[in-house]
Parts: C-alpha cells; sequence; structure tokens
C-alpha cells in the first residue's frame, strides 16, 4: 500500500519533477536527454502548466 500511495503522490506533480531534472539537463550541456524529458511531460502531462513550459523549452532547443 506505501508503495503505491508513494507512486500516486509521484503522479500528481503534473510533471514538476521531470521538468526540474530537464532544466537540470539543460543546464549541464545535455539538450538531447531534456528534450526527451520535456517530451515525456508533454505525452504524460498534457494539460499540466509543465506540458505548456516543456512545449516552449523544446521549441528553443530545436531552434540551436
Amino acid at each position: 500500500m506505501a508503495c503505491l500511495v508513494i507512486a500516486l503522490a509521484s503522479c500528481s506533480d503534473g510533471g514538476k519533477r521531470l521538468y526540474e531534472t530537464a532544466q537540470f539537463e539543460e543546464k549541464q550541456n545535455n539538450p538531447e536527454h531534456a528534450a526527451e524529458l520535456y517530451e515525456e511531460i508533454i505525452e504524460k502531462y498534457p494539460e499540466s502548466e509543465f506540458a505548456a513550459k516543456a512545449r516552449e523549452r523544446l521549441k528553443d532547443i530545436k531552434t540551436r
């Protein structure tokens, strides 16, 4: 039961943790991995505020 609670808690962040990790990857000069994470956010949380932010970041990454 505890695992289920933890799993649900991580799902309810709307992609915040993934977004933070993607930002870290960008700062570490790893845009390929950041883009993968942004795409994952968009896929898993399409209506979240982080999906909107991820879409913007993807545009920036792809235009470099």
